[in-house]
């Protein structure tokens, strides 16, 4: 009597994990492995491109470890903490209406439960800046590893700011 409801509670957790979740799918760019593993596929870094969906002309590219063998391959080990972005202009630069001074615009699941890389944009109205920072958190103790950019903004385009 007890696995029904044990199954009903694992499911409703997943559930409520889903729908707060806000995954953006990332286009992968390329990767190279990094250790050859026996079964299942290597270890890789992996650069992978994110267009930022309030601001028209900027991508921000993110190379992450990518944890192989038979967990990795199963989607259940947990990748590591490193990462490192640059954003770029990539076309002319337009805004979907006004930012927040600062806002989580991607975030990816780094394991199958409580890991997720983070990217939060950053306007640096002084500068007319985008300032993008990653990093990686976890429900009890995140890691201080993190990588910020920044991508210039011509001053004949003020940053609509919230």
């Amino acid at each position: 009597m007890k696995l029904p409801s044990l199954c009903f509670a694992a499911l409703a957790i997943f559930t409520a994990f889903s729908v707060y979740s806000t995954v953006t799918l990332a286009e992968n760019v390329g990767s190279v492995d990094t250790a050859f593993k026996l079964i299942g596929p290597d270890h890789k870094v992996v650069v992978e491109a994110y267009d930022d969906p309030k601001v028209n002309g900027v991508t921000c590219y993110v190379s992450r470890a990518k944890t192989g063998g038979i967990s990795g391959g199963l989607g259940l080990a947990e990748d590591k903490s490193e990462a490192s972005i640059a954003c770029r202009q990539v076309g002319p630069i337009s805004f979907n209406g006004q930012l927040k001074q600062q806002d989580e615009v991607f975030n990816q699941s780094l394991s199958i439960l409580f890991k997720k890389l983070r990217i939060v944009r950053m306007v640096d109205q002084k500068r007319n800046a985008l300032v993008y920072l990653t990093y990686s958190d976890k429900l009890i103790d995140g890691s201080p590893k993190n990588s910020v950019t920044a991508v210039p903004v011509d001053r004949s385009t003020p940053i609509p700011v919230k």
